[in-house]
């Protein structure tokens, strides 16, 4: 059996499970390094758990779990927060394509459930390899720190 090396889980395996929402927790401290940027309505931040290199969560300040309960002030920020992200993305990183959605509720693949959120995940030809297929894993090349520092930088 291959084993992968991932030292910096052993903070997250060791931790005790925050009770406060993920994004909550964000929009408290927007000076972590996940964190991009904050509008008065939504914040956008690197996933800690992505499933490709930048792949970015965008969410409202306001804490809530349906896209019914959203308003259009929010809903509007949330879609003006994407293509600021995505313009990010496309300059630092230049993928070929994007996937963009919501996962509403467990079964549709939520992992965080209380809180709406919007999944901007870039492409690349070629990037489903052999490794999550047959490894069952996924190769990130880039550190999360070093990445919203690029992406930060890009947003001035």
């Amino acid at each position: 059996m291959d084993k992968l090396w991932a030292p910096w889980r052993i903070s997250y395996i060791s931790k005790k499970k925050q009770k406060e929402c993920v994004f909550c927790q964000a929009k408290k401290d927007s000076s972590k390094d996940q964190v991009i940027f904050k509008t008065k309505k939504s914040i956008c931040l690197l996933n800690i758990y992505p499933y490709n290199n930048g792949h970015i969560l965008i969410s409202p300040l306001r804490h809530f779990a349906d896209i019914s309960n959203a308003s259009d002030e929010e809903i509007l920020d949330m879609f003006e927060c994407l293509k600021r992200a995505k313009a990010l993305l496309q300059k630092i990183l230049k993928p070929q394509g994007y996937n963009v959605g919501f996962n509403l509720k467990r079964p549709a693949g939520a992992g965080i459930t209380g809180h709406l959120h919007l999944h901007l995940v870039p492409r690349w030809v070629g990037d489903t390899n052999f490794m999550p297929v047959i490894g069952d894993s996924r190769v990130i090349s880039q550190s999360l720190a070093e990445l919203a520092k690029l992406l930060k930088n890009a947003d001035r």
